[in-house]
């Protein structure tokens, strides 16, 4: 039985050792958490002990190739032996829990409890953080709708989401949204052009487009607003302005874009991500009690399940771009803005395995 447990938030905002990794290192920043100080923190969002996203575990050179963190890695491990903390519960996403894993390749107990936006973590159907931001971009989206209508003009929502369009896909369903574009399916701004006239012809005046900050254009690149450099992520940002200034020239309608950023992370977090986050808390707990390391909580067919952390960030959970949400969407009209997606809303005879095919190519 562990009688000391540390608790490590990383990424994005979330509750959790002071300052992230971080605090494990020089002079360590850590403290007791006690009844009192965790009592009235559900309707919280944010962080009550800081975090962040990059730091001396993620170190990079002048030339922008990572430098060896095994140092870094032992001293973070000496002192949490001198704090007396048997084990760690890690909070957060892709690359926190790469940083778990490594804790323990070492031999430090540690358990992965999965918090990012943009719920790209494989081997669960959810994250915590993602609902709550599905919730703001869902409702900024009926916001867009009455100012569209009003103007008639086109409305463009950039979401956040990384390199994975879960959040524009979501919300633009639950949204209304008429064009929906993600990193998994290539657009033509000349598909979203037609899209927008045809709404037009059929007397829509208006469009609501909602954008993943990842969404790729056919021919070119991911769009960003800062491409970082030796010391600094990369930052995606600027398709929302692109598609702008892009459908205006192609349609002659007035258009407009609001980015929704980091108003995605912050405020109260929803029912579901208070009740998801106390159920993988705890279970975290209990796992790491009962003698499991190097694991994450995991989401399963409504159970919260433990799968190795090392599967959970072998691969980035991307949207099918066939699965059924997108099918879903086609059924109702909403476009992709694909070369082919005139052919992809089609109503197919199942037996026609050459049209099925082209459409899935």
């Amino acid at each position: 039985m562990y009688k000391k447990i540390g608790i490590v938030t990383g990424g994005g905002d979330a509750p959790g050792v002071e300052d992230g990794y971080e605090g494990l290192l020089g002079e360590t920043k850590t403290r007791e958490l006690t009844f009192a100080d965790v009592r009235g923190l559900l309707p919280r969002g944010g962080t009550i002990l800081g975090t962040r996203n990059r730091g001396r575990f993620s170190d990079r050179g002048a030339a922008g190739v990572a430098h060896s963190t095994a140092d870094v890695y032992q001293e973070a491990i000496a002192n949490l032996d001198k704090l007396g903390i048997e084990g760690l519960v890690v909070v957060g996403g892709e690359g926190t829990l790469g940083i778990a894993a490594q804790f323990n390749r070492l031999g430090f107990p540690v358990l992965g409890v999965p918090k990012t936006i943009d719920n790209d973590l494989a081997c669960t159907e959810l994250t915590f953080g993602f609902a709550t931001a599905l919730d703001i971009a869902t409702e900024a989206l009926d916001r867009l709708h009455t100012t569209a209508e009003s103007h008639d003009r086109v409305m463009i929502l950039e979401v956040m989401g990384r390199h994975t369009g879960w959040i524009a896909l979501h919300s633009g369903i639950a949204g209304g949204a008429d064009v929906i574009l993600i990193p998994e399916i290539a657009f033509s701004m000349e598909s979203v052009a037609e899209k927008v006239l045809l709404r037009e012809q059929a007397g829509s005046s208006f469009s609501i487009i909602v954008v993943a900050e990842g969404a790729i254009e056919v021919g070119h690149e991911q769009i960003y607003q800062d491409k970082g450099d030796a010391y600094h992520s990369a930052r995606l940002g600027g398709i929302g302005v692109y598609c702008r200034v892009k459908l205006e020239e192609l349609t002659g309608k007035e258009t407009r874009h609001v980015v929704l950023g980091h108003l995605q992370r912050g405020g109260r977090p929803n029912a579901f991500d208070r009740m998801l986050a106390t159920n993988f808390g705890a279970c975290a707990v209990r796992a790491l009690a009962g003698g499991k390391e190097g694991v994450m909580v995991a989401l399963q067919a409504a159970d919260v399940v433990t799968v190795p952390i090392s599967e959970a960030i072998a691969n980035t959970k991307i949207v099918p771009p066939h699965g059924q949400l997108v099918q879903t969407a086609r059924d109702i009209g909403i476009s992709f803005g694909s070369p082919d997606e005139a052919m992809c809303h089609r109503r197919i005879d199942p037996l026609d395995i050459e049209t099925n095919l082209q459409c899935k190519s």
